[in-house]
């Protein structure tokens, strides 16, 4: 398990390697996406019983994410 965030670890035994909530099964994209979708906050911690600080470091490590990414023009 190496941890890539605060709260959000990796371990290629859960999810397949993918970014998850710390003592959690729950992907960091499953709580963007339902972010997205238009749910509440309140509602996804509720949902999957993360709290505030959870929810939050997925929206700021997807955040981060997006930032160092660079898209190659052609």
């Amino acid at each position: 398990m190496k941890e890539l965030f605060p709260n959000i670890t990796v371990d290629p035994e859960v999810q397949f390697g993918k970014p998850v909530i710390v003592g959690t099964r729950v992907p960091v994209e499953v709580i963007v996406g339902h972010i997205a979708s238009g749910d509440a906050i309140e509602a996804v911690m509720q949902q999957y019983e993360l709290t505030r600080e959870q929810v939050l470091s997925a929206l700021k490590y997807a955040t981060k994410i997006v930032g160092e990414e660079i898209v190659m023009f052609q």
